[in-house]
């Protein structure tokens, strides 16, 4: 199952001819999500499968071959992702009620398409205590930067943030008990509105799990720490500009 992540022009037509597109290659369609609008463009993500003998490459040239159409990236995708993995988490964190924040942190990385998410307790000094595979090892001088803690937002992270390290963006959003969530993803584009708008949406469910309304609490499941895999393809040129606030 693979994840692909286009730049569209935000008219009518426009999804109808990607999709078109990718039939004409045999790619078979599971989902579609519109990630975001924002004036002229419009940002989709597609889970497909291709057949055998069809490449990434084919994938790309498809999509970058119509009229304002670029992809963004193209990864590996757990099948049954989607809309779906925000109904599961909602389930885990009603279950876990007092380690919501944790479960939410694991699986931050697969239900928003990143690649790494800290939990962070700000008791007194932020601090992490919780990594995802594949997440920085910070300490609490580097920190500061993701403030304020108190509210959803998008911190850019540049070229060299860490030795050896490309460019990030990250979003950061307030727990209950003392806590935050930083979720990072590597390269272009940032977050968009709609997925802080989602990110929003679950931390109030860890808000009411917080709040006792949950069965007795187990740990999460180990197998919900895996992250999305590495990018099968990232376009590395310039991409259509897509204004934000």
């Amino acid at each position: 199952m693979l994840l692909l992540r286009v730049l569209l022009p935000n008219r009518p037509g426009a999804l109808g001819a990607v999709a078109s597109a990718l039939g004409a290659i045999d790619a078979d369609i599971n989902l579609v999500e519109i990630v975001d609008k924002h004036g002229d463009v419009e940002v989709d993500d597609f889970i497909l499968e291709l057949p055998a003998g069809r490449t990434v490459s084919s994938l790309v040239d498809a999509c970058d071959g119509l009229p304002g159409v670029q992809v963004q990236w193209v990864r590996n995708y757990p099948r049954g992702g989607g809309i779906e993995l925000d109904v599961a988490l909602h389930r885990r964190m009603a279950v876990d009620g007092p380690h919501a924040g944790e479960t939410l942190a694991t699986a931050a990385p697969l239900v928003f398409r990143a690649q790494w998410s800290l939990l962070l307790d700000l008791a007194t000094s932020p601090r992490v205590t919780f990594r995802s595979p594949g997440s920085p090892d910070l300490g609490p001088g580097d920190l500061p930067r993701f403030a304020p803690f108190d509210s959803v937002h998008r911190v850019a992270l540049e070229d060299g943030w860490r030795p050896g390290w490309e460019a990030h963006h990250a979003v950061v959003a307030p727990l209950p008990g003392c806590q935050a969530v930083v979720v990072g993803r590597r390269g272009e584009p940032p977050f968009f509105p709609s997925e802080l708008a989602r990110l929003a949406h679950l931390v109030g469910w860890v808000d009411l799990a917080d709040a006792g309304r949950t069965a007795p609490a187990r740990r999460p499941d180990p197998g919900h720490r895996t992250p999305v895999a590495a990018p099968l393809y990232v376009r590395e040129g310039p991409t259509s500009a897509v204004s934000r606030p």
